[in-house]
């Protein structure tokens, strides 16, 4: 059992990373491993909406995107962080989502996989950027993890946000229910209860034509 924990501050010891740490930490306790990958802070394409992804199963531009791509096998579970610029994620870590998520479409490697996400901020706007982060997953077929309260902590450095007692807690919530729920969805695989078999996807513009 692993979890690929994303980082997509540019600050690659910050505040998203001390969040997303303590939701490792209680991961690793529950025998469940864990990868912790760092967006940085160069540039990150952005999708062009070429929808080559869709004969070739991987995006176009030929960098980190379909290297975690490749290597979403390994991985029972995703936890994606975030800092929370304008009420929103990260623009790097929205450019590389978008095409990570988009790319991966066809092939359906999201589906059953456990995800959440996990932001930071000063003050505010923290529920309106883990809106957004949420909608990847539920547009994926991924079963969403939730915690005690919306999983969110507070501060403006590292040590501030270890003093937001119930941003650290909502972490450790949040981690264990990750753990139990891919153990549960294990124990069901073992069980012979089998991933739900889906219907073509239908795209509908509701453009009426005459």
């Amino acid at each position: 059992m692993k979890v690929l924990l994303i980082n997509g501050s540019p600050h690659k010891k910050g505040c998203t990373y001390t969040a997303l740490m303590e939701v490792a930490d209680t991961l690793e306790k529950n025998g469940v491993a864990t990868e912790l990958y760092h967006i940085g802070n160069g540039e990150v394409r952005g999708c062009c909406g070429c929808d080559s992804c869709f004969s070739k199963k991987q995006c176009v531009f030929e960098d980190d995107v379909n290297m975690i791509s490749r290597r979403l096998v390994e991985f029972d579970g995703i936890v994606v962080g975030s800092p929370v610029y304008y009420a929103g994620p990260s623009g790097q870590l929205c450019c590389l989502l978008d095409r990570l998520f988009y790319s991966n479409m066809s092939s359906g490697r999201m589906a059953g996989k456990i995800a959440s996400a996990v932001v930071s901020c000063r003050r505010g706007g923290a529920s309106s950027a883990f809106d957004r982060l949420n909608k990847y997953f539920s547009i994926s077929k991924m079963i969403i993890a939730t915690s005690q309260y919306w999983n969110q902590v507070h501060g403006n450095t590292p040590e501030e946000v270890k003093q937001d007692l119930e941003g650290m807690q909502t972490m450790r919530t949040l981690a264990k229910n990750i753990a139990y729920a891919i153990k549960c969805r294990d124990a069901a695989l073992n069980l012979g209860i089998k991933w739900p078999e889906y219907e073509p996807i239908q795209m509908t513009n509701f453009i009426r034509e005459d």
